[in-house]
């Protein structure tokens, strides 16, 4: 569960006025192991009687995005689409960015590897979704008669010529 899923379930007893130490034990016997310990839950009562109203963080101040912004993340894919051998170095150079801050949005921006090319991974979820399920049937299939499945297993493409 996500902190404010915990800040959440914290919040119901504090409104129908149950104890920290109450809220606490409520949430071992439910959660288990995943529940927050009693500092963070006693924390959060003290939040919530000083009439904080929300569950979410409150944004923090800190120092500006300078080098991952949408204006260099647009121009750095432009850059690798125009030309996808282009080195993180000429990346780096053209756009006046670090070479780390142009390789982190290469590879985390747009999850794109590096061979001899750069390389877009657009897998989606459902597309590795539809993978692990068909795996799974194969394995299935090749456990019940793995003589024959072997035998009628194709691993590439076959082209038909009629």
């Amino acid at each position: 569960m996500e902190k404010v899923g915990y800040r959440s379930v914290i919040k119901y007893p504090f409104l129908k006025h149950m104890s920290p130490a109450e809220i606490h034990q409520d949430m071992i016997t439910t959660l288990g192991e995943g529940a927050p310990s009693s500092a963070t839950v006693n924390r959060w009562v003290t939040e919530f009687k000083r009439r904080r109203k929300s569950v979410t963080d409150e944004p923090r101040s800190g120092r500006p995005r300078t080098s991952t912004t949408d204006e260099n993340i647009d121009l750095v894919l432009d850059m690798v689409m125009d030309d996808q051998q282009i080195l993180t170095w000429v990346i780096a150079a053209q756009t006046g960015i670090s070479y780390f801050r142009a390789d982190h949005i290469l590879r985390n921006e747009f999850e794109i590897s590096k061979a001899t090319r750069w390389v877009p991974r657009f897998v989606t979820h459902d597309q590795m979704r539809t993978r692990a399920t068909l795996s799974q049937d194969n394995l299935s299939l090749m456990q019940q008669d793995p003589e024959s499945f072997l035998a009628r297993f194709a691993t590439m493409d076959e082209t038909w010529v009629h």
